[in-house]
């Protein structure tokens, strides 16, 4: 464990400017989802049926996940070359500007085939935007905090994307029942306000103490991905498989449940956004509830106890929302998203950094978190395919996999907040009062 022990002096400050950027990017990058979900289908793919026109809508999305790694490498490059904060300003900027830019485009009906090209170029800008953001906001968090709180402190980082989801939903909420395109084009052009805010309020973010260290004692690497990929490759795949039960489970759980629901008319828009909002309300107290939780018991029990329920869940998910009810629907949504999501989230935002030598955090870190975006991000086209060869069963079975993945990997993934480095965080901690770093002979626990 490198750092103050207490953590800085901006820990919070540095939770809540990361957190921040996290609300605006979730903001930009799911409010495509839920418009993909509902509208692009006719927008920009019009002319043939409800489902082919939903999975063309839905393999764009794809394409922003498929980027993802692309732009995790460069962030990650970056982050451990010459910081976290300059990749924090700067992905913040070009996803602000792609997601107002799709506000902008002409659809279908407009200039024909170069609507759709236009929107696959606006999605693979967020794409790699959001790649890059990740690594750094969860790090900054995560080396500013203190010894024995860096599961709480990453979980105020990673609330930001419930609060994204809350924001983009409430606001496609308010524009369902705006006339003809509006009610898609100003959920994306009122984004703006948003980066704005954000960017004043990451100016002020100071660098990563853990990187200045890294820096000062001039052990920056020339090729930290490189380096990452020849020694942590064990743990970037480790990492990919935990990923997958959190983010390709949201892809079926939340991102095709919406087309689901609507296709399959069991609720109508405002019913489906109405749980959405409600769920993200809930996944903000849940997500830093859980993160907390890791730093009392540690990150690996979380994660195998949250997995094995989701295999559990998968076919019970669909049989309720099947129903029609919509207070089942509800349910089922806020159970799959503050449970089966938020607490693999909460968990992440410290298992990953410290799965990582400070060195090559970012990369290796980042590398893990997006490569199994591509997964997350075609899981909605799949799931549609599936769903038209097997029913709702298909979509259930491939959630209950990408969950039974996560168990495999988070079962074979070490414990690195066990008892021992919780007992010595809180002993360094006793000790710190005159000293607010680690004594070399307490060693570094990571």
């Amino acid at each position: 464990m490198r750092g103050p022990v207490n953590g800085s002096p901006d820990a919070r400050r540095v939770a809540v400017g990361s957190s921040v950027g996290a609300v605006i990017e979730t903001y930009d990058f799911i409010g495509f989802g839920t418009a993909a979900a509902l509208y692009f289908g006719t927008a920009f793919f019009p002319g043939q049926s409800s489902v082919a026109g939903t999975l063309a809508a839905f393999a764009t999305l794809g394409v922003g996940f498929a980027a993802r790694p692309i732009g995790g490498v460069i962030g990650g490059h970056l982050g451990d070359r010459v910081g976290r904060k300059p990749v924090l300003v700067a992905s913040l900027i070009l996803m602000g500007l792609a997601t107002f830019a799709i506000g902008l485009l002409p659809t279908y009906a407009q200039v024909g085939v170069i609507a759709p090209i236009l929107l696959v170029v606006v999605r693979i800008i967020q794409g790699l935007a959001f790649g890059a953001e990740w690594g750094g906001a969860i790090l900054m968090s995560y080396e500013h905090a203190p010894w024995r709180k860096k599961g709480r402190y990453t979980g105020i980082v990673q609330a930001g994307f419930p609060v994204g989801l809350l924001l983009a939903n409430l606001v496609f909420l308010g524009s369902v029942h705006l006339a003809g395109d509006w009610a898609w084009r100003v959920p994306f052009l009122s984004s703006i306000v948003l980066v704005i805010v954000g960017l004043i309020i990451r100016a002020k973010v100071p660098e990563s103490p853990v990187f200045e260290e890294v820096k000062d004692a001039g052990k920056v690497e020339k090729s930290p991905i490189v380096e990452s990929i020849k020694h942590d490759w064990r743990d970037i795949l480790r990492g990919i498989g935990l990923r997958i039960a959190e983010t390709a489970g949201y892809a079926v759980s939340i991102t095709y449940m919406i087309s689901y629901l609507h296709n399959e008319d069991l609720a109508s828009k405002s019913e489906t956004l109405t749980s959405l909002c409600i769920a993200s309300a809930i996944g903000i107290g849940a997500t830093v509830g859980w993160a907390t939780l890791t730093d009392k018991i540690g990150r690996r029990p979380v994660y195998i106890c949250v997995c094995a329920f989701a295999v559990i869940f998968a076919i019970p998910m669909f049989l309720l929302v099947n129903t029609g009810l919509i207070l089942f629907i509800g349910a089922t949504i806020i159970l799959s998203y503050a449970v089966c999501q938020n607490a693999l989230a909460g968990a992440q935002g410290a298992w990953f950094p410290e799965l990582f030598d400070a060195a090559r955090r970012a990369s290796g870190a980042s590398l893990a978190y997006q490569i199994s975006a591509m997964v997350a991000g075609f899981t909605p086209f799949i799931t549609t395919l599936l769903f038209v060869w097997l029913g709702w069963i298909g979509p259930a079975l491939l959630f209950a996999l990408y969950a039974a993945i996560g168990l495999v990997a988070a079962l074979s993934t070490r414990e690195t907040w066990g008892p021992e480095e919780r007992r010595l965080a809180a002993e360094a901690e006793r000790n710190a009062a005159d000293r607010p770093f680690v004594p070399e002979p307490a060693k570094e626990l990571l």
